[in-house]
């Protein structure tokens, strides 16, 4: 039997899809390219934009023939979006090709669900938390980059997010868990681990906080990497900022959510911290490590967003000068406050041309930034073949920027040196600085 993983959302939603596929290859599963080649197939759903639930609509509705086709087919649907009643509901009346429907919280009774339909014939739909198993482990297929789930849910409750209500509340796992599980990948040979929480920088185990979580994890023997996602910027804390300083083996990247500019849509987003306040945190973090990278997410078309707002977004962008940002037009989640405020929605056309004139500021300075970074010398963690040249590779440096240079899948794994000869706005271009022979022979 073979099964086919499609993923929405981020890498919370990724690191969801590992463990369903750790749980599916448990019962005997394969994993498989081809959806026509599937037996089951499982749609992990976010639910943080409108556009991503409307193309999980459409492509269940693609899936019908897939799945009318042969007789015992299994169509799945998982993630934040079936943690609301209106979208099971939906599911539930217009889309009968659906056999199972569950939750975030709920991952691990997967086994259980495929039984309880294989035995009855009937469509499961079971979003009930349980008490979820966080010292379980679940692993990558590729051996050079893993996640590892630090904490799950979230308690800050920002006006536009569904997060919260989706996830639940912050629980952290114990801190020697998470170490020895980063000490296991690190012996079988993974040598990139990213942190993940909802809000990494509120994990707690005791006594035991974030930054000192950070500082155990990145002197685990041959871990040459570590990252960690996501951040708020109203509980970064010095400590934090300190560690990373002092383990050159922490990324040199950092992505700290904006969403706006302004302090009066801040207050209404609930981001607990001024602009001031974020901008007193990109100072420390550039003080205390001048080559950091600055990534964000920005909201544009907040309700009450006025001109003004909109113009200090502008200001604080061009004054920081991140190297991305994730730029998102606002889109309502029911069931969170902001979405009531139906009477101070920002028009259309109005918030499309403010996302463009946001992107005129932004762009450019992801060219020249990039345009910099030519003659430089970095180490690139190789993920893969390049997309668009079955010549080349590509990964990622320790600034987290897409750099694809010559090679081949030998290379895949290794930490490779690459001089930086050509710069896009959104990727770079380098020349290896070893014999391709020698690099390969160590994996």
């Amino acid at each position: 039997m073979k099964y086919h993983i499609i993923t929405h959302g981020c890498q919370m939603n990724e690191h969801d899809s590992e463990r369903i596929a750790f749980l599916l290859e448990e019962m005997g599963y394969e994993p498989t390219a081809q959806r026509d080649d599937a037996d089951f197939i499982l749609m992990n759903t976010c639910l943080v934009r409108e556009n991503a639930e409307l193309k999980v609509y459409g492509q269940l509705g693609a899936l019908k023939p897939w799945h009318d086709e042969r007789e015992g087919r299994i169509l799945a649907v998982s993630g934040c979006m079936m943690q609301t009643g209106p979208a099971q509901e939906t599911i539930q009346k217009k889309y009968p090709q659906v056999d199972l429907v569950f939750g975030t919280q709920n991952i691990q009774k997967l086994p259980e669900l495929i039984a309880r339909h294989r035995a009855t014939g009937e469509r499961v739909f079971d979003t009930t938390p349980v008490e979820e198993d966080l010292a379980a482990q679940y692993r990558k297929a590729d051996h050079q980059f893993a996640y590892v789930n630090i904490m799950t849910g979230c308690n800050n409750f920002c006006t536009y997010c569904i997060v919260p209500f989706a996830r639940g509340r912050e629980s952290s796992r114990r801190a020697i868990d998470v170490v020895r599980e980063v000490e296991r990948l690190a012996a079988d040979g993974t040598k990139e681990i990213m942190l993940l929480g909802q809000n990494v920088n509120s994990y707690r185990d005791e006594d035991v906080d974030f930054p000192a979580l950070l500082a155990r994890v990145a002197e685990v023997p041959g871990v040459e990497r570590v990252r960690f996602m996501s951040s708020h910027p109203k509980d970064l804390s010095d400590a934090l900022i300190q560690v990373m300083a002092s383990h050159p083996n922490v990324e040199r990247h950092f992505h700290l959510p904006l969403q706006s500019g302004s302090n009066a849509v801040l207050k209404a987003m609930n981001r607990k911290y001024t602009r001031e306040q974020y901008l007193d945190r990109v100072r420390a973090l550039r003080a205390a490590m001048p080559e950091i990278a600055l990534s964000t997410d920005i909201i544009v078309g907040f309700p009450g967003e006025t001109e003004e707002d909109h113009r200090e977004t502008l200001e604080l962008c061009r004054e920081v000068e991140f190297d991305a940002a994730f730029t998102f037009i606002y889109s309502p989640r029911p069931g969170t406050v902001a979405a009531k405020r139906v009477d101070q929605f920002v028009d259309a056309q109005t918030t499309a041309r403010r996302f463009q004139e946001l992107l005129d500021v932004l762009y450019p300075i992801f060219a020249r930034k990039n345009h910099e970074a030519i003659g430089q010398e970095v180490r690139v963690l190789v993920e893969g073949i390049s997309k668009n040249d079955p010549h080349r590779v590509s990964g990622r440096d320790a600034q987290n920027r897409l750099v694809h240079f010559p090679g081949d899948e030998r290379l895949i794994g290794q930490m490779a040196p690459v001089k930086i000869t050509e710069a896009g706005s959104f990727a770079l271009v380098g020349e290896p600085l070893f014999e391709t022979s020698t690099l390969s022979a160590k994996r």
